[in-house]
């Protein structure tokens, strides 16, 4: 793979971080097919609460239909994604003050949005952070950041993020993280420019912010994706991309043949961490 020849010389940089004993552990780089079953058999999938508000919303009619000719409607990626599943991971419950940030097309506002509104709560789309979080400090329930840390990290920017959603947090509260994974060990300086981030580095991320890592799960993992393709994770779908693009990280000059682009849209959407943390009461 060429971003494991590439970084593994830069992997001793980056040490795992030491997680709690009741966490299971993190993959790593010579992790086989049997350990990182075993590893995820001992994350126990989140009980689904009967909340009839996050139902209606997921099942929506408008998240059936495609908002951008040519992608895919919001619902045809819940297989990839399981919204369900991942908010009740999250901790969400009716009534709650939800910041999204950098909701990008908008995949998680439409469910968080019309919920909030069915049930009582508050849902702020937030694209600049360390301007304004859109609430006042110490009141939101919920800071969701989906496939966005890869690039803060180029852009330097996670720090003062980090910080900005710890401030908006109510004790207790909760960082939801979503975010494109690539081999752990590995140098994010050389990852984060193809969308993947290591989970050890995301982890240290908010921890020096002040969160505590509340619970992993591998919901969102795919074991298909092997995170070497040749225009980084936008190669695989919803994005495809198939041709070189200005700002994607390749060291391929031409497009995919079919043959080829068949071969990663049957990769599916990226291997994904899904983290909780949890701001100190």
């Amino acid at each position: 793979m060429r971003l494991l020849v590439l970084a593994v010389t830069a992997a001793l940089a980056f040490p795992s971080v030491a997680l709690a004993q009741t966490l299971p552990a993190l993959p790593t780089l010579d992790e086989t097919p049997s350990q990182r079953i075993a590893r995820r058999a001992e994350m126990t999938p989140p009980v689904l609460q009967e909340d009839a508000a996050l139902r209606a919303a997921i099942g929506s009619d408008a998240r059936k239909r495609a908002a951008v000719e040519g992608q895919p409607a919001d619902a045809a990626r819940d297989p990839y994604r399981r919204p369900l599943e991942t908010l009740t991971f999250w901790g969400l419950t009716p009534g709650s003050t939800i910041v999204e940030i950098a909701p990008g097309a908008g995949w998680w506002g439409a469910i968080l949005r019309p919920y909030a509104e069915a049930t009582g709560g508050t849902y702020v789309a937030v694209a600049r952070p360390v301007e304004s979080m859109g609430v006042d400090d110490g009141t939101a329930d919920i800071v969701l950041v989906a496939r966005s840390l890869h690039g803060w990290h180029r852009g330097g920017r996670t720090e003062a993020n980090m910080a900005a959603f710890f401030k908006a947090l109510k004790p207790g509260g909760v960082l939801a993280v979503e975010q494109h994974r690539s081999v752990e060990g590995l140098n994010p300086d050389i990852t984060a420019p193809t969308g993947y981030m290591p989970e050890s580095v995301v982890i240290r991320a908010a921890e020096a912010a002040g969160f505590i890592l509340d619970e992993r799960s591998e919901l969102n993992a795919n074991a298909k994706d092997d995170h070497d393709h040749p225009f980084g994770v936008w190669t695989l779908p919803p994005v495809r991309t198939s041709a070189p693009r200005q700002g994607v990280a390749t060291d391929r000059p031409t497009p995919l043949s079919e043959a080829e682009r068949a071969e990663y849209d049957a990769i599916g959407e990226s291997d994904r961490m899904t983290l909780r943390f949890r701001k100190p009461a």
